[in-house]
């Protein structure tokens, strides 16, 4: 195919005979999942799911040998689809890159047209990546909070494990559509780092104390909790009438064991934020609001670090210890 060399570089994931490694890789384009689309990658990003297939920490290919990366942004260089024409600027996150297809961390993809978003005017690909999944997040848990009445003047929306990409992304995006925000980390030395993306108050998760009742004094008119476990469980006892929960993360761990009263008494709903499948129509209208009303106001400080494919795999430890800070962006030249 015009303009793809005989080999190119990709992260590519294994699981054999010779155990669970990960490693750049020469490949071919006929080495890749097939698609309608061919796209010459210029940026990914890392996410917590990216970590997790890396290291093997989490289960999430589900066949291998795959290209890691759940996201990435490029240029169209052939397409037998209609929709898309070499030269278009495009993205892909999620829709099963990683786990089922090959990812991003490619500097040649095949790409299925149902999946890719045409790049947003206003946005450069390194931007969108910069975004990636996490941004997409927050946008979705806002668009779902707000499609069951969630309003700014309902009050205060708190924002847990509010370092990391998602968190980031949902103070800045929430800040901008006019709600007041705080933020719950466990690093206390980032509070300035929260603030200047827009936080009222900034929380140690070592200072809460929710009580035990089922139901406590109300504290907050939503969540977008990043953490899950006993985090979710304390949040959902202090989330006033009719607010809403988006459930995005489990860093804290897959368990609830919390009590249906405050669902029951005052209304409260959990939302269940799945990113990598949300439909078209929903992908389109919310990259739409990232790049327009929605556009993080921080983006540059959000993104905190720049790797390419020869230094990717070092940053893996970083998120799976803990230890990061708002967004990885990956170069794929």
């Amino acid at each position: 195919m015009t303009g793809i060399p005989d080999t190119f570089m990709a992260f590519r994931i294994h699981n054999d005979a010779e155990g669970y490694r990960c490693a750049i890789e020469d490949i071919r384009i006929e080495d890749l999942s097939e698609g309608d689309v061919t796209v010459r990658g210029e940026w990914s990003g890392i996410n917590y799911k990216d970590a997790l297939a890396a290291t093997g920490e989490g289960r999430i290919l589900k066949s291998f040998p795959l290209v890691g990366g759940i996201d990435v942004a490029g240029e169209v260089i052939a397409s037998d689809c209609e929709r898309f024409s070499p030269g278009d600027k495009v993205l892909v996150t999620g829709c099963s890159q990683s786990e089922t297809r090959d990812g991003g961390y490619s500097q040649y993809l095949r790409l299925d047209s149902n999946s890719i978003v045409p790049l947003p005017a206003g946005l450069t690909t390194r931007e969108a990546m910069g975004i990636g999944t996490a941004g997409f997040t927050a946008a979705l848990s806002l668009y779902r909070m707000e499609a069951l009445g969630q309003t700014p003047a309902d009050g205060p929306v708190v924002i847990t494990g509010a370092t990391g990409g998602v968190g980031s992304f949902a103070i800045d995006i929430l800040t901008r559509a006019g709600y007041e925000v705080h933020a719950i980390t466990g690093k206390v030395e980032q509070f300035d780092y929260l603030e200047e993306l827009g936080a009222r108050q900034c929380i140690s998760r070592h200072d809460l104390h929710w009580g035990q009742k089922p139901m406590e004094s109300v504290r907050w008119a939503g969540c977008i909790d990043n953490v899950g476990g006993d985090m979710l469980a304390g949040i959902s006892r202090v989330i006033d009438l009719w607010g809403n929960i988006a459930v995005c993360g489990m860093a804290g761990g897959i368990g609830l064991h919390a009590t249906n009263l405050p669902m029951i008494l005052r209304g409260v709903s959990l939302l269940g934020i799945s990113s990598n499948n949300a439909p078209y129509d929903i992908r389109r209208t919310l990259w739409d609001r990232l790049a327009n009303e929605w556009r993080p106001r921080h983006l540059d400080q959000i993104i905190r670090t720049e790797v390419d494919l020869d230094t990717l795999a070092g940053a893996f430890a970083t998120l799976i210890g803990g230890d990061s800070l708002g967004r990885i962006v990956v170069s794929l030249a």
